[in-house]
């Protein structure tokens, strides 16, 4: 029988750290582009500039993060990007207290903190992975996606009714407190962390070769390679329309606010669903069947959102094609997190993710800012079919054969 899975202490005060930062980003979700609006009379260019820039440049600067944080212990490089975090972040509101707020200011927090989300998921993979059992990393992911799509849910919703009460710098406060109690819970973890040991003449020395050594077992895996290139581009597209996306709903179909937002807060409890089911899906039929048929079924929705129309009609339509693009990103998350900490050694973890998720923003900030060009020669729901055209041919990038020593269905059979 299947029960909930007790995964320690230590992995408790860890799930409660994630839960609150997570939950803090996303009540403070939009936040900076809200302020460039309200508070600096910022235009669609300059927000524009601050989403894209944001993701490219903090992305550029985490670069030499990655082999940074291989080589020393994890738990105080998470507890470091968190009060870095925190730290950048109150300059804001201090800032608007005092009169001094610039959007220079926005755009240099708005890549501190994107450096620093980098440097802690790297760090944070490789803990887990060294935290909990090899049969135990799926629960472990499962949970972590669980409380993303719950805070996804509550975030926004709650961020924009505080912006209303307190104005728009006190959202930014809330998520600044959420990393200072993320820090403070990561350091109640306690227990030793042995220093990673470098091998080699040079020491704990950072090599250039440091910098390459991620993105070089990526794509030399033959299944980790194919991954890359599938989630990148799954991920910058759906995302590169969701501006798009909005133009369309709230300008050309004329919804409300209020629609808009429970267009997409309503479908995320589709992750919740997905991240439960994950585990029970791969138990059933297999880490790999679930991987790729997840992977293809997640690609199939965004079309979908070229037919939106005005009205109730239209609404439901962009309810439900969201609540199965987030379901099935809610069931393939988790499966592929645990796969891909499975395929890369303890020693090359941190470089790894770094790389991965430095690609990602750079990918996302790109594709951005193609999309938005486009949309400005085609019009939005030109633009949103062509992405949604594109994500169809990526499940031809995962791979047809589990290149996996084991089946983590076999593990998890194993233990129920």
């Amino acid at each position: 029988m299947m029960g909930r899975r007790r995964l320690g202490r230590q992995f408790g005060w860890l799930w409660a750290a994630y839960g609150v930062s997570t939950f803090g980003t996303w009540l403070a979700f939009d936040a900076f582009a809200l302020i460039a609006i309200l508070v600096l009379h910022a235009g669609p260019t300059e927000v524009s500039v601050l989403a894209a820039a944001g993701l490219a440049v903090g992305a550029a600067v985490a670069v030499p993060l990655g082999p940074w944080v291989e080589f020393r212990r994890k738990r105080p490089v998470m507890v470091a990007m968190d009060l870095t975090r925190f730290v950048a972040l109150m300059s804001v509101p201090a800032a608007y207290a005092l009169g001094l707020l610039s959007f220079v200011q926005l755009l240099v927090v708005s890549v501190v903190v994107g450096a620093a989300d980098i440097a802690f998921n790297a760090a944070s993979g490789a803990y887990l992975k060294a935290l909990v059992r090899p049969e135990d990393l799926l629960v472990a992911n499962g949970r972590f996606e669980s409380t993303t799509w719950t805070a996804t849910v509550l975030g926004p919703p709650v961020g924009t009714a505080a912006i209303g009460l307190f104005g728009p710098a006190m959202t930014v406060v809330a998520n600044a407190v959420s990393h200072l109690l993320s820090a403070t819970g990561i350091r109640a973890i306690g227990g030793s962390e042995p220093r990673p040991v470098r091998t080699g003449v040079d020491g704990a020395r950072l090599r250039p070769g440091d910098l390459l050594e991620g993105w070089r077992h990526i794509l030399t895996h033959p299944a980790l390679r194919r991954l890359f290139f599938n989630t990148v581009l799954v991920n910058g597209l759906i995302l590169a329309t969701s501006p798009l996306l909005a133009v369309l709903m709230l300008g050309d179909l004329r919804f409300a606010p209020w629609q808009y937002g429970l267009a997409f807060g309503l479908p995320c409890v589709g992750g919740i669903i997905g991240s439960r089911l994950a585990r029970r899906l791969v138990a059933r039929f297999g880490r790999h069947k679930v991987l790729l048929t997840a992977g293809a079924l997640r690609a199939c929705w965004t079309l979908g959102l070229t037919f939106i129309q005005p009205g109730v009609a239209g609404l439901v339509l962009v309810i439900a094609v969201e609540f199965g693009l987030i379901t099935c990103m809610g069931v393939f998350n988790p499966v592929f997190a645990t796969y891909r900490l499975e395929q890369v050694p303890p020693d090359r973890i941190a470089r790894t993710l770094s790389a991965w998720s430095v690609t990602s923003k750079l990918t996302i900030a790109a594709l951005t800012a193609m999309w938005g060009l486009l949309a400005g020669i085609t019009g939005p729901r030109t633009a949103i079919a062509i992405a949604g055209l594109l994500i169809l041919i990526t499940p031809f990038l995962l791979s047809r054969h589990d290149h996996a020593p084991h089946h983590e269905g076999d593990l998890v059979r194993s233990k129920t």
